[in-house]
């Protein structure tokens, strides 16, 4: 396989246990190059993968000295990447929740809309807890809300591709979207800045492997106003409207010219 000089398949990891090792082997069987960034992982989960990345070239480990958050992992492996001369990446979650038999899919259609911020579509399996699945739906809803329509999909999903210098415009210099609130985050910025969101294709998201979700308390970090308003006003619709308001000028009508659907019907794939 061809290692792609433009788009890298990027990796946070914190104490994932041995599944690490298994998933960087499948995502590397579907996309060259990959960077996996170690959150201060203290379960020695990375050490496998380290010495394989000692035989592969195409495999990069940074590790980070202290557990800093999703986000941050995240942003650490934009920069890197993007000093090396990558554009894009695509950001998948290292205990397997997403299956890397898409990773060539969302790529593809990232080198089509490059511009694109280009997400995952989850098919959640009828088994998922009524909490988790309304928790969801909660945040889903309030991100519509903030964008004044749907032109973001599935802001929780964090199946996605990422272009990086926006991606570092929006979040870089900012203090907020760092732990599990980033996958929200960064879509809502982007669509702010004129970013296209784009739906690519649909993977089964098997829910038990979604370990840090924390269902209504998660939903309350990663609801739409908790990008900007303080942890103490998220919980009455006053302070919302207040916060709105004065967010007016950021959205001015970007998001008119944003909302953007794709002819061609998502794809559905089964995770094997």
């Amino acid at each position: 396989m061809a290692a792609s000089t433009t788009h890298i398949v990027l990796l946070p990891t914190y104490n994932t246990g041995p599944r690490l090792c298994e998933v960087v082997a499948e995502a590397l069987r579907h996309w060259q190059p990959v960077l996996v960034v170690v959150d201060g992982s203290t379960d020695g989960s990375e050490l496998p993968v380290i010495e394989l990345a000692k035989a592969d070239p195409a495999l990069t480990v940074l590790v980070l000295p202290r557990n800093s958050g999703k986000g941050a992992a995240v942003l650490v492996g934009a920069r890197a990447a993007q000093a090396r001369g990558f554009t894009h990446a695509l950001v998948m979650d290292a205990d397997g929740q997403h299956p890397s038999g898409c990773i060539a899919k969302l790529m593809d259609a990232s080198l089509r809309h490059s511009r694109a911020l280009v997400l995952g579509q989850p098919i959640f399996p009828s088994n998922m807890p009524s909490e988790r699945r309304h928790g969801r739906k909660l945040s889903i809803a309030l991100v519509h809300f903030e964008l004044m329509g749907s032109g973001v999909a599935d802001p929780l999903f964090g199946f996605r591709v990422y272009p990086l210098a926006p991606l570092l415009a929006v979040l870089g210099p900012r203090h907020g979207g760092r732990r599990y609130d980033f996958d929200t985050e960064a879509a809502v910025r982007l669509v702010w800045a004129g970013r296209q969101a784009t739906p690519a294709t649909r993977s089964i998201a098997p829910w038990k492997t979604c370990a840090r979700y924390r269902s209504f308390a998660a939903s309350a970090q990663i609801s739409p106003w908790g990008t900007r308003a303080s942890a103490t006003s998220r919980s009455t619709f006053a302070t919302l409207a207040i916060s709105l308001r004065w967010r007016r000028p950021w959205r001015n009508a970007c998001f008119k010219r944003t909302i953007w659907s794709p002819t061609s019907t998502p794809i559905s794939v089964e995770q094997s």
